[in-house]
């Protein structure tokens, strides 16, 4: 996201980018049957369906934050993301298609 704006971020600012994309995916997809994890910066639940409340979550996604946050601005889709092994997505219902994107980014706007 930032490279696309010509400019590098330090971690606290990817870390707040990631939180702040992370409770916005929990605000428009609320619930607690998909856990989407992004390790350091944030954790999630989110999705209506079956909650759970005690141990591993059956629905986990899993990525790093440069992915995640493409995702999140839809400069990657879902589908490239899965195909090209840059999401761990486990569990019937984990998956994010049609929440993404989040955000746009405009460039030089």
């Amino acid at each position: 996201m930032c490279r696309a704006a010509g400019w590098a971020a330090d971690r606290r600012t990817t870390a707040t980018a990631v939180r702040y994309t992370l409770e916005e995916l929990a605000t428009i997809a609320p619930g607690r049957t998909v856990e989407v994890r992004v390790p350091p910066h944030g954790a999630v639940q989110c999705i209506e369906g079956p909650v759970h409340t005690r141990g591993t979550p059956p629905n986990v996604i899993e990525t790093d934050a440069a992915t995640w946050l493409r995702l999140a601005v839809g400069d990657l889709s879902w589908d490239e993301a899965l195909g090209g092994a840059l999401v761990r997505a486990s569990g019937q219902r984990a998956h994010l298609e049609g929440l993404l994107p989040i955000a746009s980014l405009r460039v030089g706007a």
